[in-house]
């Protein structure tokens, strides 16, 4: 599929839209330039709005019928099989970009998901290490206390050896 979508605005190139349609492209050109049709240029090529467009076609068949009708014309059965096959080409279209669309939305929603879920599972690891980490270190404070006192202890009674030799002599 050709069609580019954003935001909700189904866009067809210029000669799939020609195609579509039935219409000449000095048509739709003039169609763009009036503000009937919406139209915008990408990288050098133009794109054409498939929903203006559709409801610009629909009006010019709207008013070729009740011209046909008020001068009393017969209708030509091509003529509107035609345009009734253009607008279902349209729609069609339409149809397609918009699931097109919400298939991506549901593609990136359950992307966004799997990266949440696989945030919070970084983030309990992370909260277990931690624990982890915080009781190794309150056993190396806990040790480290006990290695001063026992060096206290140690110097306390080299110190007191020691002051009982120069007592003693």
């Amino acid at each position: 599929m050709q069609g580019k979508t954003s935001s909700n605005v189904t866009w067809l190139s210029l000669e799939e839209f020609v195609k579509l349609s039935g219409m000449e492209e000095k048509k739709i050109l003039k169609l763009i330039e009036e503000g009937a049709i919406k139209g915008r240029a990408q990288n050098g090529e133009l794109f054409v709005d498939a929903s203006s467009g559709a409801d610009a076609i629909i009006k010019r068949v709207e008013n070729n019928l009740v011209s046909a009708d008020m001068s009393g014309n017969a209708l030509d059965p091509m003529f509107v099989e035609k345009t009734i096959n253009t607008i279902l080409g349209l729609h069609d279209k339409v149809i397609a970009a918009k699931d097109e669309t919400i298939s991506a939305f549901k593609n990136e929603n359950v992307f966004l998901k799997d990266a949440l879920i696989s945030m919070q599972e970084v983030y309990e690891d992370d909260k277990k290490l931690i624990e982890t980490m915080r009781s190794e270190l309150q056993y190396a404070r806990e040790e480290i206390e006990f290695m001063k006192r026992k060096y206290r202890l140690m110097w306390g009674k080299v110190s007191g050896l020691s002051g009982n030799r120069h007592n003693q002599e």
